[in-house]
């Protein structure tokens, strides 16, 4: 049957969704992209906060109008959602004929020959401690030259915000021999860019093999002969050592880029949050780490208004960040979910509070990235195309600072009318705005 795909959420689901979307292609299924030719929808949620819960219902129902007035017989809702709320979502939406907890993914197959059989409102929900591990073969739905690698599942941390832990199950690491084949098929396919992720990399191998193994990792995905860059993401700042900053050093094929979420500098609002670190720890692990490697593109993240925020504690976050300069930040409000310690804390803050703290936030990281940013022009960059841009009549692409979809863009003029994504090209710049740089390309 045609069966059209959406993915909603993380970098992670949608390497699950490309793996689904395989494993029913082999299976004599076809795919398409419009939902108006499809016999059945599937949908791969998010639940990760408030917002992306109402993203994900407000998907599901935007599939379901499709089924009064074309060909599409089936609705099919899978992953984050589907894991914590299965028997929610069949009895209110009842345009869905099936849920699949993200534990259960591999048995899509079944449950659409199920449906095919007559079967309704079909729950298949799961035991996130007991994943069944979708196959290592996929296709690839982002650009043709960067994809993303997903080397773990779940979490250990049990931060008292956040509901991963409960939805996706304790940290998993993958087979490491299979990540590397993995790796190897996708560099078959001419990806040119393979960004490395998982809810935390920096602890991959310490469940599976007893220690940490991510830096060996790195060190023979930076093998592969015919990937160029190799970008981690999701790097706990309590885990960078010594070994992870000696790869960072030695390996050419490894951006010089690090996504570390950090959440806060108060020590009082991170120890609500059932983080291990302080704000003294922090500053001593991004001196390390820029000392280490002086060039270093730190991306993080901020969480305002957790229960128990003061004006104070957002005081020192807003002049943690000026003393940082991270390369990119972004900002989001915290969200109250059920079934997390912090739902039922006392003090929670007001939502005009969050709001007026988000917009503080983000100004001040739009000020620092305007400064930051302005000291760039005169210099020459290695860019990695990413395409044109036919508004700006521009070639667009991203220097190792910057992950696609999230951070900013390089564009540029050349005297070359085609250039194929994933090329690396020298760029000067030469201006620059608030976030994004501006250059033409050298010979």
């Amino acid at each position: 049957m045609n069966i059209y795909f959406e993915s909603l959420g993380c970098d992670k689901n949608l390497v699950d969704t490309e793996k689904m979307m395989t494993l029913l292609a082999e299976k004599g299924h076809k795919l398409t992209d419009d939902p108006v030719s499809a016999k059945c929808a599937v949908v791969n949620t998010c639940c990760f906060i408030n917002d992306a819960k109402t993203e994900s219902i407000e998907a599901i129902l935007g599939i379901s109008e499709y089924k009064q007035c074309s060909g599409l017989e089936y609705l099919v809702v899978v992953g984050c959602l589907a894991s914590r709320y299965p028997d929610e979502i069949i009895k209110e939406i009842p345009e869905v004929d099936a849920v699949v907890a993200g534990s259960r993914l591999s048995k899509l197959c079944e449950v659409l020959d199920r449906l095919e059989k007559g079967e309704k409102s079909i729950v298949l929900s799961g035991d996130p401690e007991t994943d069944e591990a979708l196959p290592v073969k996929r296709g690839v739905s982002t650009p043709v030259h960067y994809t993303y690698i997903k080397i773990a599942e779940g979490c250990d941390r049990r931060c008292t915000y956040c509901i991963i832990p409960y939805v996706k199950g304790k940290y998993t690491s993958f087979d490491f021999d299979g990540i590397l084949e993995e790796a190897r098929r996708l560099e078959e396919r001419g990806i040119s860019e393979l960004i490395v992720i998982a809810q935390e990399t920096t602890r991959y191998g310490i469940d599976k093999y007893g220690r940490k193994r991510l830096p060996e990792l790195l060190r023979r995905l930076c093998e592969l002969p015919f990937i160029k860059w190799i970008r981690v993401m999701y790097c706990y700042p309590e885990e960078i050592d010594d070994d992870l900053l000696d790869v960072f050093r030695t390996e050419k094929k490894l951006c010089h880029y690090i996504d570390m979420p950090i959440q806060h500098s108060s020590d009082n609002v991170l120890k609500r949050m059932g983080r291990s670190m302080t704000r003294g720890k922090l500053c001593e692990i991004l001196g390390k780490l820029r000392d280490a490697v002086p060039d270093i593109s730190v991306r993080t993240t901020f969480l305002v208004g957790f229960p128990g925020e003061t004006q104070e504690d957002f005081d020192d976050l807003c002049e943690f960040v000026k003393e940082q300069k991270f390369n990119n930040l972004g900002v989001f409000r915290y969200s109250r979910e059920e079934n997390t310690p912090a739902f039922g804390f006392k003090d929670q803050v007001k939502e005009s509070v969050k709001k007026e703290r988000y917009r503080e936030l983000m100004t001040l990281a739009r000020s620092i990235s305007k400064a930051e940013k302005a000291k760039i022009p005169g210099n020459v960059l290695d860019v990695i195309v990413d395409g044109f841009d036919s508004r700006k009549r521009m070639f667009v692409g991203r220097s190792y600072m910057d992950a696609p979809e999230i951070d900013s863009c390089v564009y540029f003029d050349s005297n070359v009318e085609t250039l194929m994504s994933g090329t690396i090209v020298k760029v000067r710049i030469k201006e620059a705005d608030d976030y994004d740089l501006f250059g033409t390309m050298t010979e």
